[in-house]
């Protein structure tokens, strides 16, 4: 997922990325703000890993810094993958071999298992979800974990918005995953198409039938 940025520190870096990068006095000629703002914005952007520099020497003069967009920044800036993943699952839906269809979810599931990786399955379950709340939050997820009768790991904002609106399916299969990494039963009791503030997960350990299996 994408680096949360404010929209004037990503028109910045844009502009960055068109001038191909430059000094302190180049940035601010080109977006004509002050030396003071620049340097706050390009501090801002390097801590988020989106922006580098390098001390440049020429001639006899002092050296100076130039900024450019990291690659880690061109990754973002050209990181607008909605349509083409809106194309993609519409597609495969449509798919008529139910097995076929099913194997291509199962596929993607498998995957997405194995980017945030299992968890410590004999460990108390609360401390499981930790470990997946900080792994989604690595990958730019907006996640608690709340309280309640039974533990609920609560995302803030729906990462398939556009999925979801238009095919339910994708949560049935975050479900499957958010399972399989916990070891546990999970549930989605909230969820944002249904008109909440955020989509929600409760969990719970499996029974004994259910781990053997």
């Amino acid at each position: 997922m994408r680096v949360a940025i404010d929209s004037n520190d990503q028109d910045f870096l844009e502009q960055l990325h068109r001038m191909c990068g430059g000094t302190i006095q180049e940035i601010c000629e080109a977006v004509g703000v002050t030396a003071t703002a620049v340097r706050q914005r390009l501090g801002r952007l390097e801590g988020q890993g989106l922006v580098i520099h390098e001390v440049v020497r020429a001639g006899r003069g002092r050296p100076h810094h130039v900024f450019r967009v990291s690659d880690e920044g061109l990754r973002h800036l050209g990181e607008n993958y909605r349509d083409l993943a809106l194309i993609l699952w519409r597609s495969i839906h449509q798919i008529e071999d139910e097995s076929v269809r099913k194997t291509i979810v199962r596929n993607i599931a498998d995957e997405f298992v194995q980017k945030y990786g299992r968890v410590a399955s004999d460990g108390p379950i609360r401390d499981r979800m930790v470990q997946l709340q900080n792994e989604l939050i690595s990958h730019g997820y907006d996640v608690e974990i709340g309280d309640g009768e039974l533990p609920v790991l609560r995302e803030n904002s729906c990462p398939y918005q556009d999925l979801a609106s238009s095919d339910p399916s994708i949560c049935e299969m975050e479900v499957d995953v958010y399972s399989r990494i916990l070891n546990a039963e999970v549930s989605l009791t909230q969820c944002c198409q249904d008109g909440h503030s955020f989509c929600e997960f409760q969990v719970q350990e499996l029974t004994i039938t259910e781990s053997a299996s």
